[in-house]
């Protein structure tokens, strides 16, 4: 198992431009690359995947791939299911695999162990537990060649060493492993270093020949680790009450570890869990669609007077159809009469004419207004029709859109992606599309049937009493077919939604899907929930098709009747009344079948309007509670003072606290460091000051004033956050920087500079009005989280929120944007979350949280000169990986 590349050109998708590397080949070693942002790494781990189009050269991997992305992909499904990833379950490899990955603390804390159920893209879980389980996955997978992108930048130090030590040192030595890092301490450990700059290889060695030669990696790593060693009385500590070692070290040589036996302490494992412990599933409604279904539909069409106009045009226009063939045959009646004389006259008279001996052309005249008001009442009809469906469908979809963009966090972690996809797409079609089509076509049948009966009782009453019969064997029917064809359509739009999110979740994941060879389970799964929803379609249309049949051997016996009554002449009934009773008995066969086929699928296709009117009465906004009068003052937060009391939050009902009494004063413009393992409350910190979890107890107070007091809007926009993940729009640069055209293309330059993304920008074909894809993905994480800190530049807020927001960029970039922070933010409270504790090391005070409580809150060179205080420690561990 080895990884070759010689000369090659892959063409990426990112930058456009052509990348070069030199001739790289290693079997059964660990190599380390770095470089800095936007140098080609994650470019290059995607050309051993076959991810990017090769322009020249060679690029050859012998044996199975194991592939680590920088962002974490996580799949709806359980812990265990996230790491197997359908291999089969070995319990003690498994285990093994859960302490190299440092994840028993992690798994212990979850309510079923790794059987817990997680939310897609892992919104329950933090970074790391994110970027740990996707190195589990890898782990368990047992391949031969490693390909990890950044896998640790989400970890705090501690947990990083023995990460690196236990499973890429011994569990995966012998393996070729291919480590992109920016944490140039880990370089030392592996057997060959490449710098990448500009997509080629600059520097090529191992560690101890880079560094002899004082070549920039070499540099780099030596300003690494002073930079981690400003406290380096700390250094020889670290046996206090937390311990200097870090979980799982131990002495010795490094290989693998013989695996644990099953029940071994420590291990978390849980024999069964309930279903549906966060994502509940969603059954289909029973009975019929309710009354206030309709009442939502008629409403948002524009009320009950409108909808009663455009009912009132349907008949008006099939009245006056109907009356036009009435009138014609009574015209047909009096001109008979009146040239050919009484029925017992000799021989027919010519239709010509009967026509032509009426006199005075009224009967003409009326024959011809009523067609002229046919058109007139038809135009009218279609375009008020047309008119109020869609303002029937835009207003649900808006009033849907609002529901949800307001709802709680909780919300989206309990409802998947492809549930909402299906809502306003599959469902706003059925109301944009097809319910319209099938409502009018519905409405101009049964008109049509109710004046055909008015018809029939005044020219023939005696159809009534066939017609009367065919009533008692059409209710049967209708009983026995109009509960199942709408259980079967709700089934059908329900099952709609797992296939969505199937979609969904397995375009993110893309190339590691790729890189397990895992397309066959994605393709099989998609066929069976494709099946699944296209076999209650068919059962949907079989129905249909057995209501048609039994109606068509009613329709032909009620047809066969009513002409034997006409033909046998059994009542005195004019010619031109039989003509026209006969006709409309054969029309209303074919007529009543399809208004009930149309009557059927109107009411099927409402069952997507009550699912929208599900979401918009049940969802709940964010903030319930009433506020005070009076709005937010305008130049709230003035300071930037912030003060935590007694602060309790979890993020939803019945879940354990997040956050348990927090007790804090921030004064105005001091920077505050936030560290603490994974998991132990960091980033739940910065949710709660922008109060995207209502808080269980306690209050937040900025600037002297409650937050729960004031507006959701008012809040977030005078705040600024940098988050873990970079979130960027399609669109443009531009668009992504100032979305609302508040500033000069001047100063966007400006704050590109500033974050030293202007050469990259500068050198995209349209600049600023360059397109950006879907998630960024043509820009690397690093070059996204730039981005994002340009954005927060441009929006001069007094409070700043940076979490983990230099995570994925190299040492001296981090360096640089450091320093831009603090001369940007000189005048602004900045809150801090790292796991680089250099990042922390120059703010005014430090926060260590453990478990979502406060375990230390001061100064950092206080905390350093305590040897047991648990910043000590953190200090510690990260200057012995270091060394």
């Amino acid at each position: 198992h080895s990884v070759e590349a010689t000369p090659l050109s892959p063409d990426p998708v990112r930058t456009g431009e052509q990348q070069s590397l030199f001739p790289v080949s290693l079997q059964g070693k660990v190599l380390g690359i770095c470089g800095n942002i936007g140098s080609g790494k994650s470019s290059l781990i995607a050309a051993l995947l076959g991810q990017m189009q090769l322009q020249q050269g060679v690029v050859a991997v012998s044996g199975t791939l194991a592939y680590v992305s920088q962002q974490a992909w996580i799949f709806h499904g359980s812990v265990r299911e996230n790491i197997l990833f359908g291999a089969k379950y070995d319990h003690q490899r498994y285990q093994h695999t859960v302490r190299v990955c440092a994840l028993q603390e992690d798994l212990s804390s979850l309510p079923y162990g790794d059987l817990t159920e997680i939310g897609e893209r892992g919104l329950n879980l933090s970074g790391g537990q994110r970027q740990r389980i996707n190195l589990a996955r890898a782990v368990y997978s047992d391949r031969e060649v490693y390909l990890l992108d950044d896998p640790l930048s989400a970890v705090d130090a501690r947990v990083g060493k023995h990460v690196f030590e236990e499973c890429i040192r011994k569990t995966l030595r012998g393996k070729t492993v291919v480590l992109v890092t920016h944490q140039l301490q880990f370089l030392e450990s592996c057997d060959e270093v490449i710098l990448l700059e500009d997509g080629e290889i600059c520097e090529k060695g191992t560690h101890q020949e880079l560094i002899s030669a004082r070549l920039h990696v070499g540099c780099a790593t030596k300003q690494n680790q002073r930079s981690g060693s400003v406290f380096g009385n700390v250094k020889a500590q670290g046996k206090g009450r937390r311990g200097g070692a870090c979980p799982g070290e131990s002495g010795g040589s490094p290989g693998p570890r013989p695996p644990l036996p099953q029940g071994s302490p420590g291990l978390v494992f849980v024999p069964t869990a309930p279903l549906n412990q966060l994502v509940q599933t969603q059954p289909p409604r029973e009975g019929a669609v309710t009354w206030r279904t309709y009442h939502t539909y008629i409403k948002a069409a524009g009320g009950y007077l409108l909808s009663l106009f455009t009912v009132t045009l349907f008949l008006l226009m099939i009245g006056s159809t109907a009356f036009s063939n009435w009138w014609l045959g009574f015209w047909l009646d009096k001109a008979s009469e009146m040239t050919c004389g009484p029925q017992t006259s000799q021989g027919p008279c010519e239709i010509g004419t009967v026509l032509a001996d009426t006199g005075h052309g009224v009967y003409q005249w009326v024959y011809a207004s009523s067609m002229a008001s046919v058109l007139a009442f038809g135009i009218t009809k279609g375009f008020t029709f047309t008119k109020t469906t869609l303002m029937a469908s835009s207003a649900l979809h808006d009033r849907m859109f609002d529901k949800i963009s307001q709802s709680p966090m909780s919300f989206f972690d309990m409802t998947p992606s492809g549930r909402l996809m299906n809502q306003f797409s599959k469902d706003m079609d059925e109301l944009d599309v097809r319910l319209p089509f099938h409502t009018e076509s519905f409405l101009q049948q049964i008109s049509l049937v109710a004046f055909i009966l008015v018809v029939l009782a005044a020219v023939f009453p005696a159809v009534l009493l066939v017609l009367a019969g065919l009533a008692v064997g059409f209710l049967v029917l209708l009983c026995v077919f109009y509960r199942g064809i709408q259980e079967i359509k709700k089934v059908e739009n329900v099952s709609r939604s797992p296939w969505f999110s199937h979609i969904t979740s397995s375009m993110q994941g893309l190339g590691i899907i790729h890189a397990y060879d895992r397309r066959e389970d994605c393709v099989t799964k998609f066929k069976m929930l494709n099946d699944e929803n296209s076999g209650h379609l068919l059962y949907f249309n079989c129905a249909l098709r057995w209501f048609a049949l039994r109606m068509d051997v009613l329709m032909n016996i009620v047809t066969f009747i009513v002409a034997l009554m006409v033909t046998l002449s059994f009542f005195s009934v004019s010619a031109a009344s039989k003509g026209l009773s006969l006709s409309y008995i054969i029309q209303l066969s074919g007529l009543l079948q399809v208004c009930v086929r149309t009557g059927t699928e109107t009411q099927a296709k409402f069952t997507s309007v009550e699912l929208l009117r599900a979401y918009i009465s049940t969802c709940a906004p964010e903030s319930a509670q009433p506020l005070p009068a009076g709005p937010c003052p305008r130049d709230w937060p003035s300071r930037g003072e912030i003060t935590f009391r007694d602060y309790r939050m979890r993020y939803r009902d019945g879940t354990p606290l997040v956050l348990d009494g927090l007790n804090l004063h921030i004064r105005s413009g001091q920077t505050v460091g936030i560290v603490g393992r994974t998991g132990s409350g960091k980033s739940s910190l910065g949710m709660a000051l922008f109060r995207l979890v209502e808080p269980a107890g306690g209050t937040i107070l900025i600037d002297g004033v409650d937050i729960c007091s004031v507006g959701l809007e008012d809040l977030r926009t005078r705040l600024t956050a940098i988050p873990q993940d970079p979130v960027l729009f399609v669109g443009t640069v531009r668009f992504n920087l100032d979305p609302f055209e508040r500033h000069t293309d001047e100063i966007l330059w400006q704050v590109l500079e500033r974050t030293f993304m202007r050469d990259t920008i500068m050198r995209l074909p349209d600049g600023l009005q360059a397109e950006v894809m879907e998630n960024g993905e043509n820009f690397s994480v690093g070059e996204r989280q730039l981005l994002c800190m340009a954005r927060a530049l441009l929006r001069h807020s007094k409070i700043i929120l940076l979490d983990e927001a230099t995570a994925s960029m190299d040492s001296k970039t981090d360096s640089l944007v450091q320093n831009t922070i603090k001369d940007a933010f000189k005048d602004c409270t900045v809150l801090t979350i790292a796991h680089r504790l250099n990042t922390v090391l120059n703010c005014d005070l430090v926060l260590v949280m453990e478990n979502g409580k406060v375990v230390e809150f001061d100064k950092p060179e206080v905390l350093a000169e305590k040897p047991d205080s648990a910043f000590a420690m953190l200090l510690a561990a990260e200057n012995k990986v270091r060394a």
